[in-house]
């Protein structure tokens, strides 16, 4: 056994010594090359993407960060497929025949293989317009959620509720970029039918103020929220809609500070948020 064994060790050293040793050269060869491309490709886009007046300086880094994964992915994918398609011939595997076979099975599947090529050119459109980003909080066909990843055939989103939603580009006919730039924040209130509005509307604005000039708040906050209109005469409350605009991602965390605070204003000012209620008429 032990014979059998050293005369086995025998034969594969000088395979191992040698194409063992080129697999292995090329391999690492692909890592390190894909580690200098993919900061090349980021230097690059740092560089030459020109900057945006509209956009804010944390939109334009989520822009080149995007652009930087996807080109960075590309790239590594086609490393991955020429280190595999090396390796195999260094190991005595004949890829011709294998390239020639995925030749007729593309054609096979070319009926397949053109919605491949919509979701590419589609996803060449996105980027290049610039439709959304990666953190970005999007509706693309009826499915919500936050971008996690965009490649050239897809997008991924993650939902409320951590569910992983992939939509092929091919089938995006129309975006909703809920934070492009900034994020609308809208607040709505019920106050008592016997209320003095204007003095309800300068409590509004005095809150949205006050926020906006709070260090703690200043910084997520592009323009105060105040008050934009009286929406509608509920069944038992006047409904008072506010409205302002928070950094992309604050929405809903800068809301609920305005309304802890709207909440403690109304209450100093003895202002009244009414619940249901019922009248009863009883009759003579």
């Amino acid at each position: 056994m032990q014979l059998h064994f050293e005369k086995w060790f025998e034969s594969i050293l000088p395979w191992v010594l040698d194409h063992g040793v080129k697999v292995l050269l090329i391999l690492a060869g692909a890592y390190l090359l894909n580690l200098f491309i993919h900061k090349l490709i980021e230097k690059s886009v740092r560089m030459l993407v020109r900057p945006d007046n509209f956009l804010s300086k944390e939109a334009e880094i989520k822009r080149e960060n995007t652009l930087i994964h996807i080109f960075s992915i590309t790239i590594k994918t086609v490393l991955i497929i020429l280190a595999v398609m090396m390796s195999l011939q260094e190991m005595g595997v004949m890829i011709g025949p294998m390239i020639a076979a995925a030749g007729i099975l593309g054609l096979a599947f070319g009926f397949g293989g053109q919605y491949l090529i919509r979701d590419i050119i589609t996803g060449l459109f996105i980027i290049m317009e610039n439709q959304y980003r990666i953190g970005d909080l999007v509706t693309l066909e009826n499915v919500s959620g936050i971008v996690e990843e965009i490649s050239l055939r897809k997008t991924t989103l993650r939902d409320v509720d951590g569910t992983v939603h992939h939509v092929p580009h091919g089938e995006i006919k129309t975006v909703s970029n809920l934070t492009k730039d900034y994020s609308i924040v809208i607040v709505e209130v019920g106050v008592s039918y016997k209320s003095d509005l204007d003095s309800v509307i300068a409590v509004i604005n005095k809150t949205g103020n006050e926020l906006a000039e709070d260090p703690a708040w200043k910084n997520l906050i592009r323009k105060p929220i105040q008050f934009l209109r009286v929406d509608n005469f509920a069944e038992s409350a006047i409904i008072m809609r506010m409205s302002g605009e928070a950094k992309v991602g604050e929405r809903l965390t800068l809301a609920g500070e305005f309304r802890k605070r709207l909440k403690n204003a109304f209450d100093k000012e003895n202002i009244e948020i009414p619940f249901n209620q019922v009248v009863v008429h009883q009759a003579k």
